[in-house]
Order: C-alpha cells, then sequence, then structure tokens
C-alpha cells in the first residue's frame, strides 16, 4: 500500500474526514465519560450548556477564545509556509512583558494614543522573539521546532527573573508579580460588569487581515508557494529565506498579541501564570481550523467551549474536566489524519 497525493481533491474529498475526526472525537468523549460513571448524554449535554447555555456562559467562552484566536493564526500563518513556530508561548509573554513595561505609567498618554503604541510595541516584541530561530535556520540549517520550543523556557525564566527583580510590584506583598497597568491601558469591557473586552474584537479584525493577505496579496501568495514546495518556489523566482522572514515577523507579532490583550484587557498585570498553555493550544486550533485564518475563529470557539464547559460540567457531576484535554488530543490525532486523507489517497499495490 502506498499513498498518491491527490491532485484538486474534492468538497467532499475536503470536508468530510474532518467532519467524521470531530464526529469521532465526541464519540470517544462519551466512551470516556461512561468510564467515569457519568452519563454521556447528560456530560455532553452539560458541557455544551456550560460554554453556551447562558448569556454568562456564552460570553466566558468568547473571552476564553480571545487568545486562542490569536496564538492560532500565529500557528496558522507560520505552517502554511512550512515554517514550525513551536514558540507561542514565548512570543505571548514577550507582548505581555512590553505591554507592563510601557502601560504601568512609563507613557502617561490617553488611551486613544496609549493603545495603539501598546499593540505596535507588543507585535515588535513578539516579532524579534521569533527572528531569532528564523534567522538561525535560514542562515544555518538550524532546526526551528527545537529553537522555538526551547525560546518558550527561556523566555518564561527571563520574566520570572524580571518579576523578581525589577519589575515586581512593591505592593504586592511578596508575589511575583508587576505594577498594575495603569487606567488608560486597559482595553475597554464590550459588556458593562463582565469579563469580554475588546481583545475579542481585535482578534477578529486580526483574522480578517491573516485572510485577505492570504488571498490577496504578493506576500500570502509567496507564503504558500514556499509552504507547497520551497524548491520550486525558489526556481519560480520567489525569495525564499526572506518570505520565510516575513512569516516569522508575522507570526510572533500575532502570538504577541495575545499576551497583551491577557494583559492589558483581562489581568491587568503580569504574572508566571499568565498563561496555562495557549501558545500550544493555538497548535491545535491551527490544525482544526486546517489553517484556514477564518476558521481558527471557530476552532477557537470549539477549544475554548470545551474548556469552560468541562469546568462546569466537572462541578456538576463530578466527571473530571481532564476529559477537556484528552478530547483535545483526540481531535489532534485524528485531525491529522483527516488531513492527510484529504490530499492523499491510499493505493494498493
Amino acid at each position: 500500500m502506498r499513498l498518491e497525493p491527490i491532485a484538486r481533491p474534492t468538497i467532499w474529498r475536503s470536508t468530510l474526514p474532518p467532519a467524521i475526526a470531530i464526529g469521532a472525537t465526541v464519540v470517544i468523549a462519551s466512551l470516556l465519560a461512561m468510564a467515569a460513571g457519568g452519563n454521556p448524554f447528560s456530560v455532553l449535554g452539560l458541557i455544551i450548556k456550560g460554554a453556551f447555555g447562558s448569556k454568562f456562559a456564552l460570553l466566558e467562552t468568547l473571552n476564553r477564545a480571545t487568545p486562542l484566536i490569536f496564538t492560532g493564526l500565529a500557528v496558522a500563518v507560520a505552517f502554511r509556509a512550512r515554517l514550525w513556530n513551536i514558540g507561542a508561548e514565548a512570543q505571548l509573554y514577550a507582548g505581555a512583558l512590553m505591554t507592563v513595561v510601557l502601560g504601568t505609567g512609563l507613557l502617561p498618554w490617553s488611551g486613544f494614543a496609549l493603545l495603539p503604541v501598546l499593540v505596535i510595541a507588543a507585535m515588535l516584541a513578539g516579532a524579534l522573539v521569533l527572528l531569532v530561530p528564523a534567522l538561525l535556520k535560514v542562515r544555518f540549517g538550524v532546526d526551528e521546532v527545537v529553537t522555538t520550543l526551547l525560546f518558550n523556557f527561556i523566555f518564561l525564566l527571563f520574566v520570572s527573573m524580571l518579576l523578581e527583580g525589577p519589575l515586581k510590584d512593591p505592593m504586592g506583598m511578596g508575589w511575583p508579580k508587576s505594577e498594575r497597568l495603569i487606567a488608560e491601558a486597559r482595553l475597554p469591557r464590550i459588556v458593562d460588569g463582565l469579563r469580554l473586552h475588546w481583545g475579542f474584537g481585535l482578534a477578529l479584525i486580526a483574522a480578517g487581515v491573516i485572510w485577505v493577505i492570504e488571498r490577496r496579496t504578493t506576500l500570502g501568495y509567496e507564503m504558500r508557494a514556499v509552504g507547497l514546495n520551497r524548491e520550486a518556489a525558489g526556481f519560480a523566482g520567489i525569495p525564499v529565506n526572506r518570505v520565510l522572514v516575513k512569516t516569522a515577523l508575522l507570526s510572533g507579532g500575532l502570538a504577541a498579541l495575545a499576551g497583551f490583550s491577557e494583559v492589558a484587557g483581562l489581568k491587568g498585570n503580569l504574572t508566571l501564570d499568565l498563561s496555562p498553555g495557549f501558545g500550544y493550544t493555538g497548535i491545535i486550533v491551527a490544525m482544526l481550523a486546517l489553517l484556514n485564518p477564518l476558521a481558527v475563529v471557530a476552532a477557537a470557539l470549539f477549544v475554548a467551549g470545551i474548556f469552560v464547559g468541562a469546568d462546569s460540567m466537572s462541578r456538576a457531576v463530578g466527571v473530571p474536566s481532564y476529559l477537556a484535554d484528552i478530547m483535545l488530543a483526540t481531535a489532534l490525532l485524528l485531525m491529522v489524519v483527516a488531513i492527510l486523507l484529504t490530499r492523499f489517497r491510499v493505493v494498493r499495490e
């Protein structure tokens, strides 16, 4: 048996395997819920209700989805050009760090002037973090999977050092956290009294902009060409290394916006537990979306809904919330197989 590439997959070929993968994930989750002593229909129903069953639940899901949209977009952009960015976590913290440095009083401007500066500064910080592995790749052929992954741990230790030193809040009672942002550096709430902020709106705008870049610009065409066949793209005159560097800058900037939105929109300061793994979960989001920027929004809502709903379900029926992690891991593995089946057919020799 061998795999034969499919030149032009049909609509059914492109959509049916991913749909089956999601359905299989639900079936497996149901079996695991039964093994944990719960009614599978009740468990799945409670997950959906906990994520979307009320105004509060829906807004919490949108709030949880906001950083996942940014990191999902960052991974999708990089993977489209076959730049394997596994370091969105470091880029997220870079954006959060720059937001705290500039937003705690260093720039005493109005919110109208300060917020755009914080967005640009955060994106530049995240872009620079990914630029180093990208340059190591194009200049020396260093595997970016290793360098971006290791940067996550290096940068988190760097942030820890700053929070125990120059950035430590003197009024924080000894806890390793930064000072709080000034009011002008905070993103306003979309709904008064609830936690959803305008970072979600910024995430939707980012998804639309990335879709336009990929579908309507020369850079998007070059990224797709490099991702499909790097050697052929170079033979056709596309500057492959330059495209990879531009892709790295864009990807790192998008991941950094997740850190900006979490600090400026939700937390108000920087702590070591700012991200519970948003950078890594962004890989799942991007793969579930098949690297489509607009589908990243739907995939992020799906993943966020599972996490928020699983927490509510666990409190209601006592089934461990770790079921959400298993569902996402299963969905990722099955989606990888589904993507393989959309692009290749199995041929018996």
